[in-house]
């Protein structure tokens, strides 16, 4: 039995099979174990006849294949480890990313003004439109009547100004002849009396009757009367043209008023024509032909996408070595082959957390810390802002580079800190100057704005 087992074992090397399964298996009383199913060979195992005929059991190729994988695999990974090492002892480690950044825009809500009827939207919306583009009209049909309205009182106004200094130049002529009423009486006076002195001298050598000198007497009390009574009218006419003085500098006010009503009527007029403040995209449109408006009612959105820029939210921890000026890289998620370099330019003035509805009191209840973020703001390059591809509210990922603009990348070796470590034991090199492209310097937010 054990003769049949060899002479089938060198049959199976000579046509390159392993030996059927159904060869009885010699145990170790040199017994067979009874006949299997055959075994088919394993490819790759190529021409076997070469090889010389013994008993032993040669390795399958698949091991053969590992030993050659595995090698390969470790080799490869040791080299991308080194080289993402190497990235961030020299790249990464000054750069400081977030992703709870998002795209902004100074979006202006326009409203209505006035009051009334839309009469038309001549715009559609997602549409580009310039500075001073019509975007509602509302109708205006009250506005002009309010507006002639205005305009008639100041021509009646206008009138009765007109009136009042006419009466002023006739109330100078009164004063006039109201002086030369003064003259004459006064003269009347002067011949009363010398009449009154003849009369009295007469009657005193009884050259006169008694009536002639009570005439006379009389005639002088009457004179000096009139006299007064003419100063009086002098008067009265000066004060009755200060009155028209007063009256007309009344007039004279109300027209300006009227003149302001006039102006506010015909800003109101221009208000119903609504027009775009700056140039911008159409959003959110609600007016609607036929609709009823107040002031204060929201119409549409205008969205400036050649001003927009980044707000990104970076935590406390990291603002350490930030600073305005700093370059940014940043890629919207909307494009995310597209790297786009902007620049940090300011800082909030406080966390989110403090301009919100409800700002959290920590001074009672428990306490629980959360990491606080800060707005940062980011201007990207007036040319891709144009560009209009930056819409507000997308999803972008900041990163921002720490390192000083202009600094030399730092080597692998001053990296690791090796450089400032005495070496001249082993005759490298001695102790050298720590390099300042290590770590960009720390310095407070408010030295940064």
């Amino acid at each position: 039995m054990a003769e049949n087992i060899v002479v089938e074992k060198a049959l199976s090397r000579e046509d390159g099979s392993l030996p059927s399964s159904r060869a009885p298996f010699e145990n170790e009383h040199g017994k067979s174990s009874g006949p299997t199913q055959p075994l088919a060979a394993p490819q790759g195992t190529g021409q076997l006849a070469d090889r010389p005929m013994s008993g032993e059991v040669l390795p399958p190729a698949r091991r053969r294949k590992r030993r050659i994988v595995f090698p390969l695999i470790l080799l490869a990974a040791l080299g991308g480890g080194t080289w993402f090492g190497y990235k961030y002892l020299t790249e990464w480690q000054f750069l400081v990313s977030t992703d709870d950044a998002y795209v902004k825009a100074d979006t202006s809500i326009i409203a209505a003004k006035v009051s009334g009827y839309i009469e038309a939207v001549p715009v559609v919306e997602n549409t580009r439109v310039a500075a001073g583009a019509i975007l509602v009209r509302i109708d205006d049909g009250d506005y002009k009547l309010a507006v002639q309205s205005a305009k008639d009182k100041i021509a009646t106004q206008g009138a009765t100004v007109g009136r009042i200094a006419q009466q002023g130049q006739a109330q100078v002529a009164n004063i006039a002849q109201a002086q030369a009423q003064v003259t004459a009486a006064q003269a009347d006076a002067v011949r009363a009396v010398a009449a009154f002195d003849r009369a009295n001298a007469l009657a005193k050598n009884d050259y006169a009757t008694r009536a002639t000198l009570d005439q006379a007497r009389a005639d002088r009390d009457r004179t000096a009367a009139a006299v007064i009574s003419a100063q009086a009218a002098v008067e009265s006419a000066k004060a009755g043209l200060a009155v028209l003085d007063a009256q007309k500098t009344e007039a004279e006010r109300t027209l300006s008023e009227l003149r302001t009503a006039l102006a506010q009527a015909e800003r109101d007029l221009a208000f119903t024509v609504i027009r775009a403040p700056f140039d911008g995209v159409i959003g959110n449109k609600a007016a609607q032909p036929g609709q009823l408006v107040t002031a204060g009612t929201r119409l549409l959105a205008l969205v400036p996408l050649q001003s927009a820029y980044v707000e990104a939210n970076f935590k406390e921890t990291q603002l350490a070595r930030m600073a305005p000026g700093q370059k940014a890289d940043i890629v919207v998620d909307a494009y995310p082959g597209r790297t786009i370099e902007g620049t940090v330019e300011s800082f909030a003035p406080a966390s989110g957390s403090e301009f919100s509805l409800l700002p959290p009191e920590n001074a009672t209840g428990n306490f629980t810390k959360i990491v606080q973020r800060i707005p940062v703001r980011i201007r990207v390059p007036e040319k891709v802002a144009r560009e209009g591809i930056l819409r507000p509210g997308l999803s972008v990922v900041v990163d921002v580079h720490t390192r000083e603009q202009g600094s030399a990348k730092p080597t692998l070796v001053a990296a690791l800190g090796l450089d400032r470590l005495d070496l001249g034991w082993l005759g490298l090199s001695s102790r050298a100057e720590p390099n300042p492209t290590i770590e960009a310097p720390v310095t407070p937010l408010e030295a940064r704005q």
